[in-house]
């Protein structure tokens, strides 16, 4: 359990927990938590998707029912989260952003879990301390990955980003937790390779122009992209032979961790919770 995060839910049958996002429709997040609900017997609780952009979350939150165990939140509400709740996490506070909202005893707890979702699946695929490390893109998932690759123990990073003076935010984070951080323009990523991993935070196929170059350099690859698979860029790293992991496997653990969170229970059923979003990317595609 985070540090300063409620105890377990007591009382009630029916809970109720939502992701919240814009755009939202086509968020994993639900058949994810809905599977685990099952596996854990919690017949009674719910999960659902919800549309809200940041002007509207404040009135959602005030709008919520003793019921309510959680919410889960995507772009672009994790920032604006932080202001609206009367507990957060340190880890939440140094990343700059809150991806989860407890709610417990009438209070709100914030937390983030996108950091330990990427730790979990870079150290499951066995990257568990890359040394050097090459970040495309500068957003929250790219502050994100900052500080889990300074908790796998690596110490420098470039940041490759296509407008340098608004990546100071995420090297900031990278900086809190200890990182060397080097800003780059994003056109200049290849003159930084090899690294020993590289992580692409670059929506849909923004990062196709560095496939052959990543490949090439014998990098490992991080891609936060989970639908459509492979990309570009991991399909050219893994017939490189190279170590490739998805945005699903990250999208997987900070699930896995939201459950506990919001269940207050540490019997999380994670291969329930992958074959369920296996098969429901699977049926996407």
């Amino acid at each position: 359990m985070a540090e300063g995060a409620p105890g377990p839910v007591t009382g009630g049958t029916g809970r109720r927990a939502a992701v919240l996002g814009s755009p939202i429709a086509h968020s994993l997040s639900p058949v994810l938590h809905r599977a685990a609900y099952a596996a854990m017997g919690l017949d009674h609780w719910s999960y659902d998707a919800v549309e809200c952009g940041e002007d509207g979350l404040a009135a959602v939150l005030d709008g919520l029912g003793p019921e309510w165990a959680g919410l889960s939140l995507t772009m672009p509400l994790k920032r604006v989260a932080l202001g609206l709740v009367d507990t957060v996490s340190d880890l939440a506070v140094k990343v700059g952003g809150a991806n989860t909202i407890v709610l417990r005893d009438g209070r709100r707890h914030g937390d983030n879990t996108d950091v330990y979702g990427i730790e979990t699946a870079l150290a499951e695929a066995g990257l568990k301390a890359p040394s050097t490390a090459l970040v495309l893109g500068g957003g929250a998932t790219a502050a994100s990955a900052l500080a889990a690759l300074a908790g796998l123990g690596t110490r420098e990073a470039v940041l490759a980003v296509r407008t340098p003076e608004r990546a100071a935010a995420a090297a900031g984070v990278g900086e809190r937790f200890g990182l060397a951080v080097r800003v780059v323009k994003l056109d200049e990523a290849p003159a930084h390779l090899p690294a020993e991993l590289v992580v692409s935070t670059l929506p849909g196929r923004a990062a196709d122009a560095f496939a052959a170059p990543v490949a090439e350099s014998g990098a490992a690859v991080f891609d936060v992209v989970y639908a459509p698979w492979p990309t570009a860029l991991a399909a050219a790293v893994e017939r490189a032979g190279g170590t490739v992991v998805g945005g699903f496997a990250m999208l997987l653990h900070q699930a896995v961790r939201q459950v506990a969170l919001m269940t207050g229970r540490d019997d999380v059923p994670v291969e329930a919770m992958r074959a369920a979003g296996e098969a429901e990317l699977a049926r996407r595609a």
